[in-house]
């Protein structure tokens, strides 16, 4: 088949680039360029920023395709131009949404694609909503063969998957835990969260380009192994082969205190319980299975990221903010004494 991406080398997107190509599939990506050193032969890249529209549509001039798939849309006016680029051009057109547009607070931590969508929490996951229902408005009204993708916590080998961290990554929690510093885990830690890996999210994604069932539907695609953010933690620790030390606090203190804006990515997202029922992707895509287990796929992570330097970027600001946290949380509790 004769696959577009829009984007293409990103944390998710790559692993199905990846897959695709070994499949023999033609694969092109529309894009800047970015990551094109890791590519597979035969993956051809269309250098092009699409926000330009009139540019992007001079470079697609005449081209059709089996399915388009766009990983970098997250906004009405993004999916809008998708339709105006793409209708009547492509027999699927493949919308990488969200898991945190579910309900939140959740009525039921057992979570289906019928699970309603609303985030008062988070703007990000409020405009997946307004995409999603744009779309499906045009696969009502103007037969556009759309099909939605909802990820969860997705993950590759370049970045440690966190609850709690600042704005370059995860590398500076990895950091602290090798120190012996207090790492902060919001709330108590015990509620459950489900990982995957993008090796395994790209099997299942593969499995819905082309498929009958796929078109008008929409899908998560997650593991079925829940673990909670202590034993998350606890699996780096380990496999540092050093103690890890633990600062709990509520996620409500922490996005209250600042600068840091926890509200989306904690209360509107990580802070909850949350259980994927998988029934429907594994009924349109029979053979997907997750099975990368989140204890190896934490392992695996940690050891390529201390292999390789680029994915360790220091976040000072950040290390110092878990410093006065975990210190006004110690003088609070001799307050309290």
């Amino acid at each position: 088949m004769k696959i577009l991406f829009i984007g293409g080398t990103g944390t998710i997107s790559m692993a199905i680039t990846k897959l695709l190509a070994k499949q023999g599939h033609e694969v092109i990506l529309l894009n800047r360029g970015g990551r094109s050193n890791e590519l597979p032969d035969g993956v051809r890249v269309i250098k092009c920023d699409i926000s330009d529209e009139a540019d992007a549509a001079e470079k697609l001039k005449g081209m059709s395709f089996d399915c388009v798939g766009e990983f970098i849309g997250f906004v009405p006016e993004q999916v809008e131009r998708d339709f105006r680029l793409f209708s009547g051009r492509t027999k699927q057109y493949i919308y990488i949404s969200s898991a945190s547009a579910y309900q939140k607070p959740l009525s039921d931590c057992v979570i289906t694609e019928s699970t309603p969508l609303s985030n008062p929490h988070w703007q990000y996951s409020r405009d997946k909503i307004a995409c999603e229902e744009y779309l499906m408005k045009q696969y009502r009204e103007n037969g556009f063969p759309v099909t939605i993708v909802r990820p969860s916590h997705t993950y590759d080998e370049r970045s440690v998957p966190l609850g709690v961290h600042g704005d370059k990554g995860s590398w500076q929690v990895v950091k602290r835990i090798m120190e012996g510093k207090p790492v902060i885990i919001h709330g108590d830690g015990t509620t459950l969260w489900t990982i995957t890996h993008n090796s395994d999210f790209a099997v299942a994604y593969a499995g819905l380009i082309g498929n009958i069932h796929a078109i008008g539907q929409a899908f998560h695609i997650t593991s079925d192994e829940s673990v909670t953010w202590n034993q998350i933690y606890s699996i780096i620790a380990d496999e540092l082969g050093v103690e890890l030390k633990v600062c709990h606090v509520s996620s409500e203190w922490l996005n209250a205190v600042g600068p840091y804006d926890f509200e989306g990515t904690l209360i509107g997202d990580k802070s909850s319980t949350v259980i994927f029922d998988n029934s429907k992707i594994k009924r349109a895509v029979p053979w997907f299975t997750a099975k990368v287990r989140a204890d190896q796929g934490i392992r695996d992570t940690v050891r390529y990221i201390l292999a390789h330097k680029e994915c360790r970027t220091d976040d000072e600001e950040f290390d110092r903010w878990c410093d006065k946290v975990v210190s006004a949380m110690e003088q609070a509790k001799k307050t309290m004494q």
